[in-house]
């Protein structure tokens, strides 16, 4: 224990003895433990073998003290990189036997963030969790109030949400640069046919029959979940995953979370009232090759109605304000802002904001900044929050809310069709045989 530690202790004994009260530090009823600026947050990283990796790298300022992987030969590079810091393959065991851990970062399957998150904020620990949040809108919205009720401090890993763009874009609009803004489009032009990213080589069309031997290095039954039981292949393990319903959100929640995250900011969206979906090579296995949703969100205060159209797997149509030989959003995808008064167009991570034609841009004054800039990464915006109690720009009231609507999409995708939405029910009002995907069932034995 640090002489920092005791000091501290001492302090509130004396306090508590003078005062005739009793001071509990709420880390000792299971809340989050203070942790004042001086000190370092012990961290550690559950599914660190992608892009869990590079988020404990922005975290190196911090004590990195527990790794957990269901896949020792995958997370064996960041295993090395870490040596001082303790293994684990099972995240429940990990939070079980090592008490010193303040906060997780969790960078897991899409299945699997919403059991692993919901144990580690039960037991008072900060949470910071990958895009998207969940893997369905139920975890979503369990996932916030437990956030709130436990009084940690979260973020989802959106690392747009912290850069200057998105910043930009909600001074902009406020400012009036293009009007009232009643329709958006976002898109993102990659698709996971054939069934992996489009930089992935796969040979599985659909579920494979093959049942290859499980690698000895990997728990298949953990990396599984509250998934449904399957047998294990290349097929899904490693990076595949997202393609297929059963444990990733598609483009709709990879991306989606990304380049929604500037328009459901900026023009201050809530809960859609309706949301339909029309989709190529629709199936129960995997995510369709393209899609079109569309979400029609109310007026919000004295803001209009907004129509907001995702295109999945395919590119917005080009606007005539856009210049010859100039690219639409970036190699991604992107938004398209229409305003009464004009246009503006931003990059997959709200990044490049413009206002369309460039001579408009050019002719535009600028506002004065008048939103927060984040200092460090996303990643050190979460450190801040869990060392000064200050929520972090993506915590989970904000980013649970931006995943339902994403993961709404990926509902009315998997029915082909248009579905109308009641929020305080968490109900589909036309079409009561959507609700099964609102909500998914788990596996038997797990449980949220």
């Amino acid at each position: 224990m640090s002489s920092k530690h005791i000091s501290r202790r001492r302090f509130l004994t004396a306090t508590a003895t003078t005062a005739a009260v009793t001071i509990v530090p709420r880390h000792v009823l299971g809340g989050p433990r203070n942790i004042p600026p001086s000190e370092k947050l012990n961290i550690a990283g559950i599914g660190i073998g992608g892009m869990g990796k590079g988020n404990l790298r922005q975290l190196e300022s911090e004590n990195i003290v527990a790794l957990c992987d269901v896949d020792h030969n995958y997370a064996a590079g960041t295993f090395k990189r870490y040596p001082k810091a303790k293994v684990y393959t099972d995240y429940r065991k990990m939070l079980d036997k090592q008490k010193d851990i303040d906060a997780v970062v969790i960078a897991t399957p899409d299945h699997t963030h919403a059991v692993i998150s919901m144990e580690a904020m039960r037991r008072g620990k900060h949470v910071y969790c990958q895009k998207p949040l969940t893997h369905d809108v139920y975890e979503s919205r369990m996932l916030a109030k437990a956030a709130k009720e436990t009084g940690v401090m979260t973020q989802m890993g959106i690392q747009g949400h912290s850069l200057e763009g998105i910043r930009l874009i909600r001074e902009w609009i406020e400012d009036g640069a293009i009007g009232e803004v009643r329709e958006v489009d976002a898109w993102c032009s990659l698709s996971y046919y054939p069934f992996g990213h489009t930089w992935w080589s796969s040979k599985w069309s659909r579920r494979p029959k093959e049942t290859p031997t499980v690698p000895s290095t990997l728990d298949w039954d953990l990396w599984l979940g509250p998934a449904p039981k399957r047998p294990y292949h290349q097929a899904y393990h490693p990076a595949v995953w997202r393609c297929w319903w059963d444990f990733g959100c598609g483009m709709m929640g990879d991306r989606g979370a990304h380049t929604l995250d500037p328009v459901f900011w900026a023009l201050k969206l809530g809960h859609p009232t309706s949301i339909e979906a029309t989709s190529v090579d629709l199936n129960t296995d995997t995510h369709p090759v393209a899609s079109i949703v569309i979400y029609r969100f109310p007026a919000r205060g004295d803001l209009p109605p907004v129509k907001l159209t995702w295109y999945d797997g395919l590119r917005a149509p080009r606007p005539v304000e856009i210049e010859d030989g100039r690219r639409l959003g970036n190699v991604e995808g992107g938004a398209l802002f229409k305003g009464s008064k004009g246009k503006l167009m931003a990059g997959v991570y709200g990044e490049s904001p413009r206002l369309i034609p460039e001579s408009r841009m050019k002719e535009y004054k600028q506002p004065p900044k008048t939103i927060p800039r984040v200092k460090g990464s996303h990643e050190q915006d979460w450190v801040r929050a869990c060392k000064s109690g200050q929520p972090a720009g993506a915590d989970f009231e904000y980013s649970g809310l931006l995943t339902e609507v994403c993961l709404l999409g990926n509902v009315a995708r998997r029915i082909d069709a248009r579905i109308e939405w009641d929020p305080v029910n968490m109900k589909v009002t036309n079409l009561p045989e959507a609700d099964k995907y609102v909500r998914t069932q788990y596996r038997k034995g797990w449980s949220l």
